[in-house]
């Protein structure tokens, strides 16, 4: 097996359906040696934020020395991105080899009776197999879907639970109020675990801390109302804050937006909490150099100039409202073109709502999933903002035309679908 024939068989899975529980990844896990027991585990559930923040606090700890699994989906442009140690990519050997491993598993499991795993499953598997072979000192692993039932939950002993924020995404599967979600959120937190919080509507919170309250887990809520944003463009964040009383001056990250920084304050929140439980030594250099060199591809991301092209993977209310104060931020006297296709399970109306008062043109396009909105219909829902709206079904020549009808210092973002932007930043990239 090589490595296409490995994409092909993981991808191919999701013809055998998706079942609720945790039994088959459990089991999937167990004919594989259960690598996840040997794992100390950094386990990050929300609705947003959570890839950054995982990002963050792998980007501290490598800098600090230690060797890092960062486990995050989905992709932006190749499958390998969600899999990675110290920055690095899983190599698509590993991947074939893995994979044959887990396929002759599966054919087991099958014939146990037990159902076909689902892709996420595999992915899942596949991820703790090899940070237990490459000896990983941490994995920051970020939770695919809700918490509960989601196949990252196998993790009994964390060493932290953390909830970033939430908000109305997903509510077909999730439920459709905050309570309901942060419930599933919830599910990640562990007998006598800590459990770090971003800072929630009080209907999340207050389901966040009775679930705290039922597996005496300590609610640690991160404080935001130290920050003092000292310099904020769309390069880089400069901030003080105070976090269990300890003040940093001039922190500096590379992602953009006020929401960025609340993450980062998450992360700070997280690895003070390992130091003072001596799970890790850090200093506040370590801090600072991980902040700094963490990237995050896809998060209102610059990625060209003249005219400037921003991507960000904007695909629901909270999402939107981020891009938004971005977007008043550093680019309010600007002409602003979007570039937007999205999935038909999201918020649709929310996120037009959203952004498209704040552009003079926009142009619509087919993200490259099975569940995203036509571009035509998604043009019909917004030529009812009185805004020029043009149609091009076809990812690069959205992307073409858009660059087409800029001037030099307008400003073009796509939003919408992070299928979709993942293909606009390699279009993009590949033709400087």
């Amino acid at each position: 097996m090589n490595y296409n024939d490995a994409l092909q068989f993981i991808h191919e899975s999701h013809k055998f359906g998706v079942r609720l529980g945790l039994d088959n990844i459990k089991k999937l896990l167990d004919l594989l040696g259960n690598p996840q027991n040997n794992l100390k585990v950094i386990h990050v559930a929300g609705t947003n934020g959570k890839g950054s923040t995982c990002s963050f606090i792998s980007s501290i700890l490598k800098e600090s020395g230690y060797k890092v699994g960062l486990y995050t989906s989905p992709f932006l442009e190749t499958f390998t991105e969600r899999i990675r140690v110290n920055g690095e990519n899983i190599r698509e050997e590993d991947v074939a080899k893995i994979v044959c491993l887990i396929k002759d598993k599966i054919e087991i499991m099958v014939s146990e009776g037990y159902s076909y795993p689902t892709e996420f499953e595999i992915v899942t598997a596949m991820a703790f197999y090899y940070y237990s072979q490459e000896k990983v000192d941490f994995v920051a692993l970020e939770v695919g879907l809700g918490g509960r039932y989601d196949a990252t939950n196998v993790i009994d002993n964390p060493l932290v639970s953390v909830i970033t924020s939430i908000s109305l995404d997903h509510t077909g599967i999730l439920g459709d109020t905050l309570g309901k979600i942060a419930f599933e959120k919830g599910g990640i937190i562990k007998e006598n675990c800590s459990t770090i919080v971003y800072p929630q509507k009080k209907e999340a919170s207050g389901v966040i801390k009775n679930i705290c309250n039922e597996k005496k887990s300590q609610y640690i809520e991160c404080d935001f109302d130290s920050i003092q944003i000292k310099s904020s463009n769309i390069n880089s964040q400069v901030y003080n804050c105070i976090i269990n009383g300890k003040e940093f001056k001039d922190l500096e990250i590379k992602l953009i937006g006020d929401h960025q920084i609340n993450n980062s304050i998450v992360a700070i929140n997280v690895i003070e909490y390992l130091s003072d439980n001596k799970f890790i030594n850090i200093s506040e250099e370590n801090i600072r150099k991980g902040l700094i060199e963490t990237k995050w591809p896809g998060r209102i991301e610059k990625i060209s100039e003249n005219p400037m092209f921003i991507i960000d993977g904007a695909h629901n209310e909270e999402g939107a409202s981020s891009l938004a104060n971005s977007i008043d931020k550093y680019f309010k006297n600007q002409n602003k073109i979007l570039v937007i296709g999205m999935l038909e399970d999201k918020d649709i109306e929310s996120v037009l709502d959203i952004l498209i008062p704040r552009f003079n043109k926009v142009i619509t396009t087919t993200p490259d999933n099975p569940r995203a909105i036509d571009s035509k219909r998604l043009k019909e829902k917004i030529e009812k903002y009185n805004i020029q709206v043009n149609c091009k079904p076809n990812i690069k020549e959205a992307v073409d035309y858009a660059l087409k009808i800029a001037n030099e210092d307008d400003v073009i973002i796509s939003a919408g679908s992070l299928y979709m932007i993942g293909n606009i930043r390699t279009i993009i990239l590949n033709n400087k």
